[in-house]
């Protein structure tokens, strides 16, 4: 199967068995980000382990126009309907990428893709 790796995914003890994966470049940001705030020493060399490993394994997929086009359609969508969308900005962003890419989105987090479920192919691993 082809799927795209959502970050919860990635920073996961485990990983999917037999998926053809592929990861966003705002994954890259997220993994940076949480690198950048951990807490102490132990924890930063831990992030950075994972993501310099996660940088090693994967050419992740770009934020292209056709990708903001449907990211935008996310965001409306889950404004339309009584959601934040400027608090889930970048699980949005992936979401759209899968969405480009018509392929499943594989994550950790079900709920933060359950008010668009009926657009994106959000499953766990």
């Amino acid at each position: 199967m082809r799927a795209l790796l959502d970050t919860s995914v990635l920073i996961a003890d485990s990983a999917p068995g037999d998926v053809e994966a592929a990861i966003s470049v705002v994954s890259i940001t997220e993994l940076h980000f949480g690198t950048l705030l951990a807490r102490d020493d132990d924890e930063r060399a831990r992030h950075t382990d994972r993501l310099a490993a996660v940088e090693a394994t994967f050419d992740p997929l770009p934020v292209s126009v056709e990708v903001a086009r449907a990211w935008g359609r996310l965001a409306a969508a889950v404004a339309q309907r009584g959601g934040r969308p400027r608090r889930r900005q970048l699980d949005l962003a992936i979401a759209a990428t899968a969405v480009v890419e018509r392929v499943p989105l594989l994550t950790l987090n079900l709920a933060d893709f359950r008010m668009i479920d009926d657009l994106v192919d959000a499953r766990l691993p």
